[in-house]
């Protein structure tokens, strides 16, 4: 695992080089993926390809705005953001003495903690510094999407199918990224397919807190790819949604539907196993809570498409 990607040297002095998330890595080349084939799938289907493809990065942007909102709203991280803007002595930074000068943070030997010294109103918005929760950009980009698909007259059931398997599809990318950021963790495992995170990272901090690690400069624990049963599980219902339900659906918005919940049944269950800071809500995460709500929107939906097509046909 390796939470860069790509690393160049940038031919600047003092600059450093110049890094590629592997997150974001990831993530891009399935936007770029999805963009290729959505795009084919438009122009299939009569709609201006160019214009779908302003449709798609408009999608991407407000999919990472949002994310980050909720993140930063539900991920049990809010009071920090606060924090860090009023008081930057309430925050904790969990580092060590000599990480903590590094990060020229103020140590509290006291309570072996850091602070941060100065204030940064802005930290909620710093999205290479982590934190999206993908509900939340699903969400952003929805609500937009009904006006856009509304403004340009498209067949609002096709395009939302369309987006069933290519969302799956590509969100699939974006947790074999988390997978090389070594984010999203799971819980400790003795099984062959646990997974040993090496030091500094979120599930050796994690554990390092939780005392099963003298340092968070250690290997991680053996804990369970968490990502990777999500990417997974993302393939299998983005292949399920194109190969077999897309050629063989009744109404058009039936594919969305069903791949939106097949996905919401995946998170659901890959939760139980992850061991990352989330916030909680009634011993449920708050993934998991979105997951159950969106699941009711989807079968609503459903019940809506359906009830469509029956006065068209009829």
């Amino acid at each position: 695992m390796n939470p860069e990607l790509i690393s160049i040297p940038s031919g600047v002095a003092g600059l450093g080089n110049l890094a590629l998330p592997s997150y974001f890595g990831l993530l891009t080349f399935g936007f770029i993926i999805v963009t290729i084939l959505g795009r084919r799938w438009a122009k299939g289907h009569g709609l201006d390809p160019r214009l779908f493809v302003d449709f798609v990065i408009i999608m991407a942007l407000l999919g990472v705005v949002g994310s980050r909102i909720m993140h930063v709203l539900v991920d049990g991280h809010f009071w920090d953001y606060v924090h860090v803007c009023i008081d930057p002595a309430k925050v904790d930074w969990k580092v060590d003495r000599g990480d903590c000068a590094a990060l020229k943070g103020a140590w509290d030997a006291a309570r072996g903690l850091c602070h941060p010294v100065q204030r940064n109103c802005l930290a909620f918005a710093d999205v290479t510094a982590g934190g999206f929760a993908f509900y939340g950009g699903l969400i952003a980009a929805a609500l937009y999407s009904i006006h856009f698909i509304r403004r340009h007259r498209w067949p609002a059931g096709k395009v939302v199918d369309m987006a069933g398997w290519t969302i799956t599809f590509g969100l699939a990318w974006g947790r074999m990224g988390c997978f090389l950021a070594s984010c999203c963790f799971g819980a400790r495992t003795d099984c062959a397919i646990g997974v040993v995170f090496p030091g500094r990272s979120a599930a050796s901090r994690s554990q390092w807190e939780e005392g099963l690690l003298a340092s968070y400069r250690l290997h991680s624990l053996p804990v369970h790819p968490t990502q990777l049963y999500e990417a997974l599980g993302s393939l299998a219902v983005a292949a399920f949604a194109y190969f077999v339900l897309r050629p063989r659906k009744r109404f058009d918005g039936e594919v969305f539907c069903v791949a939106m919940i097949g996905y919401a049944a995946v998170r659901f269950l890959v939760e139980f196993l992850r061991r990352d800071e989330r916030g909680e809500f009634f011993g449920l995460s708050s993934s998991q809570i979105i997951a159950v709500a969106f699941t009711g929107v989807c079968v609503w939906l459903w019940g809506r498409f359906r009830r469509r097509a029956a006065r068209i046909l009829g």
